[in-house]
C-alpha cells in the first residue's frame, strides 16, 4: 500500500462514520420518566448524600472504580515528538480503546495544554476525584519522571507512566526467560542499553530489581557511553554512568550478553552482534525501525535470542501485554497506587505464563503447529486470552501483600471467572482471525470483482496481507474500477467468457461432464456452464488452481449454492450442507445455525447441523457448548417441533458423545446460566457458557440473527457454509465491503485448516 493510500485510509478511519474512536454509553435504563428521575433529579441526590457521608461510597454509586484517565501534554507522542496536546488526542483515544478492548476498562482521554510541570501536576490533581486510576502518556523526559513521582506521592489512586514502565515490565519478563533459555545467570549478565530516555531509564531500573547488577549495565545516549567523567548529566543518566573505559556503543557491545535498544533504527551492525557472547539476547525496540533488522540479526548470529516491537517477528515486546492488565488488577482491589511489588508481580506472571502449555485457540490464532517455550517464544502472544486471568490476579495479590489494597479479594476463583467474562467482546475474534489468515495467506477467488464493493474487499485483503486475490469478471470493468480506487497491482484477472480461457474452459468442462454425464449433463451443457463465473471459479478450486472462493454478491443465495454443491461436493459423511453465522457479541462469539440452507430440517438433519457447527467452532479454536433452541424447556410443551428437537438432542448424545449439547431450551435459559442452574440443575450445560445456538428451522435462525444484527448493532460473520469438500463461501446479496472481507478471511482460514488436516 502506498504512503498516500495509508494516509487517506487512516484519516478516513478516524473521521467516519463518527469522528474519533471512543464514546460514552449509558449503563442504566433511561427509557421512562421514572428512569430519568432516578438517573438525575431528584433521585441522584441520594447517592450524593451517601458519598458526602462516606467518600469511599463513590466507588459504590459511580463509575469511578472502572474509569482511568489517559493524560498527556503531547510532548513525546509516539515517534512524532512534541506535537502538542491537541494533536496527541488521537493517540490518547487509541490508548483508551485498547484499555476497553483488552481489559474492559473505561477511559476518558485528557489533553493538558502546558509544558509547565507544576501546572500539569496541578491540573491532574484537580481532576483526580473523577478517576479510579491515571495513565500518564507521551510526556517527554526528564519532566515525565518528576510528574509521575510527585503525583504518586500526592494522590491515592493507581498512577503509571506507561512509556516508562510498560516496556520495562514486558522486556523484564522476556529477559528472565531469555537468560534461562541461554543458560545464563542473571547476576552475571552484562547489559548494554542504547537510549537514555524515560523507557530506557525505567527498563534499567527494573532490570536491577530482577537481579541485573548495577555495575553490569552500560547505557549509551546520542553522545556515546554515559561515563562518570562526562559533565552535565541529568540525575537519571548519572544513575547509570559507568567508570569503565568505554566510549562508543560498538565498544560496549564487546562480550555483552544483552542488548536493549530504545533509541533509533540502524545503530547496530552485524559485526557488533558478532562481538557479543554466545546466545546473545537482543531487544531491538526502536519504533518504527529497530536498531538492527530482524533478518540481518539472525543471519549474523544463528544463536541469537531476539525481540522487537513488531508483530511480524517472534517475541514482540508490546506494552499491550502490560498496562491493561496491571490497571485491571489495581482497580479491582482499589489499590492506592502502582508500586514496585505490583510491577514485579506482572513481570514474573508474564514470564511464568510463557512456560505454560499454550491453548489450542492461541495456536490456531497464529496458524502454527505449536507454540512452546524457547528462543522464539519468550513472552506471551498479545492475543493470548489467558493474560486477563493471569496478570491482574498477580498484580492484585501484590497490592494486597504490600498493604495498599483497600478492597482485598476473598474468592480468587470467582475473581478469575469474572475476568474471563470481561474478555467476551467479539471484535477480538476478528482480529485473531485476521492475524491467523495473515500468517499463511492463501489464494482466493473473488468471483464478482467487477462490482465495486467486491473489488474494494479484494483490495483490503491484498493490502492487509490477508490473502492473495484472484479477480474474476469483466476485465475492462475491473481495470476501470481498479484505476478508480487506485488499486494499482498486478493480480491475476480472469474472465471465463473470454477467448483467453478457451483451453481451461474445455478442460474444466470435460472434467465436469465426466462427473455428471450420468446425471443428465452433456458435454455441450458443461461447456456452456463453464462460461459462468461460479462454475468456472468452483472448478479452479476443485483443480487446485486456487485455494478458496468467495461469491454471491449479485445473486440470490440458492442460485449460487446450487453450482457449489454440484461441483465442489459434500465432505465425507455429510448428507446435507448447512450454514452458520458468527455473532460477535459482548459475551464473545456465538454461533447461530442453520441460517441459510435447510428450511425445515428433521431430527437427524438437525443433529448433523449441530455436529457440523461443533466442527466449525473447533476450526476457529473454540470448545463448543451447544444449546438446541425451542419455545419450550425440556418437554414443557408437547408438539411435533419439540419432539423433533428432543430426538435431535438424543441423536447427538448417542452419535457425538464428546460434544457438549442439551435442549430443548428457550433462548433465555440457554444464555442465562443462573436461570438454567436454578430451574434445570440436571442440564449438561450447567457450569458452562453456551457459545453455539442450534435453531429448530431456517425461519427462526435467519430472523434471529438478523434481528440481533440490526437491533443491537452486533457484527455478524456469515453465513459460513459447512460441509463442502473445499473452502467455498457465499456472501449475502449486496453484502458490505467489511462483510466480504470477513467472509474472505474465514475462507482463507478454512483453506489453512484443510491443508493442515490433509
Amino acid at each position: 500500500m502506498s504512503n498516500s493510500k495509508k494516509r487517506s485510509e487512516a484519516l478516513l478511519y478516524h473521521e467516519k462514520p463518527t469522528p474519533g474512536k471512543i464514546e460514552v454509553i449509558p449503563t442504566k435504563k433511561y427509557a421512562t420518566q421514572k428512569d430519568l428521575s432516578l438517573a438525575y433529579s431528584p433521585g441522584v441526590a441520594e447517592p450524593c448524600l451517601e458519598i458526602e457521608k462516606n467518600p469511599d461510597d463513590v466507588y459504590k454509586y459511580t463509575a469511578k472504580g472502572n474509569l482511568v484517565a489517559v493524560i498527556s501534554n503531547g510532548t513525546a507522542v509516539l515517534g512524532l515528538g512534541d506535537i502538542g496536546a491537541m494533536a496527541g488526542k488521537p493517540v490518547m483515544e487509541g490508548k483508551g480503546l485498547l484499555f476497553k478492548v483488552f481489559a474492559d476498562i473505561d477511559v476518558f482521554d485528557i489533553e493538558v495544554d502546558t509544558h509547565d510541570v507544576d501546572k500539569f501536576i496541578e491540573t491532574v490533581k484537580n481532576i483526580s476525584p473523577t478517576f479510579g486510576g491515571i495513565n500518564l502518556e507521551d510526556i517527554k523526559a526528564p519532566e515525565a519522571f518528576e510528574i509521575e513521582r510527585r503525583l504518586k506521592e500526592e494522590l491515592d489512586i493507581p498512577i503509571m507512566h506507561d512509556d516508562q514502565h510498560g516496556t520495562a515490565i514486558i522486556s523484564s519478563a522476556a529477559l528472565i526467560n531469555a537468560l534461562e533459555i541461554s543458560n545464563k545467570k542473571i547476576e552475571d549478565a552484562k547489559v548494554v542499553v542504547s537510549g537514555a530516555g524515560a523507557a530506557a531509564i525505567s527498563c534499567s531500573r527494573l532490570y536491577k530489581k530482577i537481579g541485573i547488577k548495577d555495575e553490569n549495565i552500560v547505557m549509551c545516549d546520542s553522545k556515546g557511553v554515559i561515563r562518570k567523567d562526562r559533565t552535565n548529566l541529568s540525575v537519571q543518566k548519572s544513575e547509570f554512568a559507568t567508570s569503565r573505559d568505554l566510549h562508543t556503543l560498538e565498544e560496549a557491545m564487546v562480550n555483552a550478553d544483552v542488548f536493549l535498544g530504545l533509541s533509533r533504527g540502524g545503530l547496530v551492525t552485524p559485526e557488533m552482534l558478532k562481538s557479543m557472547t554466545q546466545h546473545p539476547i537482543v531487544f531491538a525496540l526502536a519504533n518504527p525501525d529497530p536498531e538492527i533488522e530482524y533478518e540481518v540479526a539472525i543471519k549474523a548470529r544463528e544463536d541469537i535470542i531476539m525481540g522487537t516491537g513488531r508483530s511480524d517477528y517472534p517475541n514482540q515486546v508490546n506494552n499491550i501485554l502490560g498496562f491493561p492488565y496491571i490497571f485491571r488488577g489495581a482497580l479491582d482491589v482499589r489499590a492506592t497506587g502502582i508500586n514496585e511489588e505490583m510491577k514485579l508481580a506482572a513481570v514474573y506472571a508474564l514470564a511464568e505464563l510463557t512456560k505454560q502449555p499454550v491453548p489450542e485457540q492461541v495456536i490456531k490464532t497464529y496458524n502454527v503447529k505449536n507454540i512452546e517455550f524457547g528462543k522464539d517464544y519468550i513472552i506471551p502472544k498479545p492475543f493470548d486470552h489467558r493474560l486477563i486471568t493471569e496478570i491482574p490476579p498477580a498484580v492484585a495479590k501484590a497490592a494486597m501483600d504490600s498493604g495498599i489494597a483497600k478492597e482485598p479479594i476473598k474468592d480468587w476463583d470467582a475473581y478469575k471467572d469474572s475476568l474471563a467474562q470481561r474478555l467476551g467482546t467479539g471484535n477480538k475474534f476478528m482480529r485473531m482471525l485476521i492475524g491467523r489468515a495473515k500468517s499463511d495467506p492463501k489464494s482466493i477467488i473473488f468471483a464478482e470483482a467487477d462490482h465495486l464493493s467486491v473489488l474494494k474487499a479484494a483490495q483490503i485483503v491484498y493490502e492487509d496481507g490477508i490473502g492473495k486475490p484472484i479477480l474474476m469478471g469483466n476485465k475492462t470493468i475491473i481495470h476501470e474500477l481498479m484505476e478508480e480506487i487506485k488499486f494499482d497491482v498486478d493480480l491475476q484477472i480472469i474472465d471465463p467468457k473470454s477467448d483467453d480461457e478457451n483451453e481451461r474452459r474445455e478442460r474444466f468442462a470435460k472434467i465436469y461432464w465426466e462427473k455428471r454425464q450420468r446425471k443428465g449433463v452433456t458435454l455441450i451443457d458443461a461447456l456452456g456452464w463453464m462460461r459462468e463465473r461460479n462454475y468456472f471459479a468452483a472448478m479452479m478450486v476443485n483443480e487446485g488452481e486456487a485455494d478458496a472462493l468467495v461469491t454471491g454478491y449479485s445473486r440470490s443465495y440458492p442460485a449460487v449454492a446450487k453450482p457449489m454443491i454440484e461441483l465442489i461436493g459434500k465432505a465425507k459423511g455429510v448428507r446435507r450442507i448447512a450454514a452458520t453465522n458468527i455473532m460477535l457479541t459482548k459475551r464473545g462469539p456465538i454461533f447461530f445455525s442453520d441460517t441459510a440452507i435447510n428450511i425445515d430440517p428433521n431430527a437427524e438433519e438437525l443433529a448433523n447441523i449441530g455436529y457440523m457447527t461443533s466442527l466449525a467452532m473447533k476450526m476457529f479454536g473454540f470448545d463448543p457448548v451447544l444449546a438446541m433452541l425451542s419455545f419450550s424447556n425440556f418437554g414443557s410443551s408437547d408438539s411435533l417441533l419439540t419432539d423433533k428437537i428432543n430426538k435431535a438432542v438424543g441423536i447427538m448424545h448417542r452419535k457425538f458423545p464428546k460434544v457438549v449439547v442439551d435442549g430443548e431450551l428457550q433462548a433465555d435459559f440457554a444464555l442465562n446460566s443462573e436461570m438454567l442452574k436454578e430451574k434445570f440443575p440436571f442440564s449438561k450445560l450447567n457450569g458452562k457458557n453456551v457459545n453455539g445456538l442450534i435453531f429448530p428451522n431456517l425461519e427462526a435462525a435467519n430472523i434471529g440473527y438478523k434481528l440481533m444484527k440490526e437491533f443491537n448493532q452486533i457484527d455478524s460473520i456469515g453465513p459460513i457454509i459447512m460441509g463442502l469438500k473445499k473452502p467455498v463461501h457465499i456472501i449475502q446479496l449486496g453484502a458490505s465491503v467489511d462483510e466480504i472481507v470477513n467472509i474472505a478471511t474465514v475462507a482463507i482460514v478454512h483453506a489453512q485448516d484443510m491443508e493442515k488436516n490433509k
